[in-house]
């Protein structure tokens, strides 16, 4: 099954244009089986596609993910598993370091998103990096294409998966319909929700992937003016990353897990096998 592990929709991310339904109707008729949405520290397209699709068009696999904006480390993928939520993925600035391991101790795999591109959004050129560049080990995962970066970027970042013996990973990074279905991953056809896609990753399992490279992006039409909203960036998520850190302590303290009910569609006359019992409320 041919996947994009890259995704931001308009219901999920700010500067996402296209509706997840449109974006899911592009991929299927480019041949695509399934999405990874991957908003920024958000969960909201998911959420829509949860209670407005899922049961509409059962053969479209959408798997729930996130690109956290970290507080040193730029951005990185985080996949829970299903029947957990976490809504401190939601709260961006947590340093790598804190994140990691709270990713890891409740199951979720995590991997740097495009890690060679722009200051402060990429590991490669994070501080964090700098700091311990062995860090790269402790991910499951890394983006080795990405299609609204550069080839050298690309092939830099293969480089690292090969290196670290992580499993490469594709994705459009697509914001807008121009830029969606150029970029793949393919995963067996049997997985299904994300205990699967993270047990499959878990075991560094190489993927093939594939795409091609989008010229047309926002960042490329700037020029030397990009540096700009480089810089711009750093300032939302800094500021963002320390507003929210009350929230983050406040979750931490009180414990921040939520499971939710899980019910196997398989065995659903015996509702009394349900995994997991508590509140969903959003996801």
């Amino acid at each position: 099954m041919k996947i994009d592990m890259h995704c931001h929709t308009k219901e999920g991310s700010l500067d996402g244009k296209v509706p997840i339904s449109e974006y899911i109707n592009i991929l299927k008729s480019q041949g695509y089986g399934g999405m990874l949405v991957t908003d920024h520290d958000s969960y909201d397209g998911y959420r829509y596609w949860k209670h407005n699709i899922k049961n509409v068009d059962k053969d479209f696999v959408v798997f729930k993910g996130i690109e956290y904006d970290t507080l040193d480390a730029g951005h990185i993928i985080v996949i829970m598993p299903e029947n957990l939520k976490l809504r401190l993925m939601e709260l961006r600035g947590m340093p790598v370091q804190l994140l990691i391991p709270i990713v890891h101790n409740y199951g979720g795999i995590l991997g740097p998103a495009h890690p060679f591109g722009e200051k402060f959004m990429s590991f490669m050129n994070s501080k964090a990096y700098k700091r311990n560049p062995d860090i790269l080990s402790e991910f499951d995962f890394i983006e080795v294409f990405n299609a609204c970066e550069s080839k050298m970027a690309n092939d830099k970042a293969l480089e690292m998966a090969e290196k670290y013996n992580l499993t490469g990973t594709a994705g459009s990074d697509s914001h807008k319909t121009e830029s969606i279905g150029y970029a793949y991953t393919v995963i067996p056809d049997e997985i299904r929700k994300e205990s699967q896609l993270i047990e499959y990753i878990k075991h560094r399992n190489k993927t093939e992937f594939g795409g091609k490279i989008y010229e047309n992006t926002s960042r490329g039409k700037l020029g030397k003016a990009k540096i700009i909203t480089t810089y711009l960036f750093w300032i939302y998520n800094k500021f963002g990353g320390w507003s929210r850190g009350i929230q983050r302590n406040g979750k931490l303290k009180k414990g921040y897990i939520e499971r939710i009910d899980i019910i196997d569609n398989d065995k659903k006359e015996n509702k009394d096998k349900t995994e997991y019992k508590g509140k969903d409320n959003n996801n």
